[in-house]
């Protein structure tokens, strides 16, 4: 697949990019999620839009891959207290901020409108995007995410929530430390029975591993956990979003739990809700093709 590669840089932040397809073909802005960098995307979603005559267009958020990398060093132990406590968490940023570097390369490229289509943390940022930047949004795809500050007691399964916390602790993994984190993660949140313990998979995390080595400090994931749990619930935001959106989301996702996305419809008022059986929380190959009609379906319907 072609693309163009670059960087966006606005108020001391740069936001590395992937540009696939052509100018003049439906932009489509992906959005990803906690820890994640813009190769985590699968290959057969990209190349099921560019098939379909859109322009996918993919980014390292701050904090992640070859993006602005910032300072400070969250502590893990007085962050889960204070979450736990219900106190108010601090962080060096916030989503609306990560909202604003997705808009700042939508305004680099010269993109007036586009569809807008986020998964889990990227679902919140997105659905920020939305309710502030509504003359930049053509339609809404939104995938395993939450409109809420996921609760110390009705979010991540426990087991979700102890490698979550080893790996914001973990600030300097080897690459030997990743990829057995990542057996882990995968097989925990990923599709049930998908065979992931191959030389392909091993092959890919360490290349994933070292396309950011060396880039900051460690501490990326945490700050990014830090600015969700310190995020006040989006629900005023979100009965705001105008945009048609397309809702999916994992019958047994032990991330963030459906319920959410039920939740989401009712507030969305021009919203559809998909939610697939068994799918987890990952967007992986398999479950593309649950989705990818009404995926396409839905954005025919909102091109213009």
């Amino acid at each position: 697949m072609e693309y163009k590669e670059g960087l966006v840089k606005k108020n001391n932040v740069s936001i590395f990019y992937r540009d696939y397809g052509k100018s003049d073909q439906e932009p489509v802005l992906l959005v990803h999620g906690l820890g994640a960098q813009l190769v985590h995307w699968s290959d057969d979603l990209i190349d099921l839009l560019i098939k379909n005559n859109y322009r996918p267009i993919v980014f390292d958020n701050r904090d992640a891959g070859l993006s602005s990398r910032f300072s400070s060093k969250p502590s893990m132990l007085s962050g889960y207290i204070r979450y736990y406590l219900r106190l108010p968490v601090k962080s060096e940023y916030d989503l609306n901020d990560m909202a604003k570097d997705a808009i700042n390369l939508l305004d680099h490229l010269n993109i007036n409108k586009a569809h807008i289509l986020g998964t889990s943390m990227g679902g919140m940022i997105s659905q920020i995007i939305c309710a502030k930047y509504p003359e930049k949004i053509k339609s809404f795809t939104l995938i395993a995410s939450t409109a809420s500050v996921p609760g110390p007691f009705n979010g991540a399964s426990k087991e979700v929530r102890k490698i979550m916390i080893e790996r914001a602790q973990n600030v300097n993994p080897t690459a030997e430390e990743v990829y057995e984190r990542e057996l882990k993660w995968v097989s925990l949140i990923g599709m049930e029975g998908r065979k992931i313990n191959i030389p392909e998979f091993k092959e890919e995390t360490l290349a994933n591993y070292n396309r950011a080595l060396g880039k900051g400090n460690g501490y990326g994931y945490a700050r990014q956990l830090f600015a969700i749990l310190s995020s006040k619930n989006r629900i005023r935001k979100v009965m705001s979003i105008k945009a048609p959106t397309l809702i999916i989301h994992g019958k047994d996702d032990p991330l963030i739990r459906v319920k959410n996305s039920y939740r989401i419809h009712k507030l969305i008022k021009n919203s559809v809700l998909l939610v697939i059986d068994n799918m987890r929380h990952l967007v992986e190959e398999n479950i593309i093709n649950e989705f990818s009609k009404e995926l396409l379906e839905h954005l025919k319907k909102n091109t213009r």
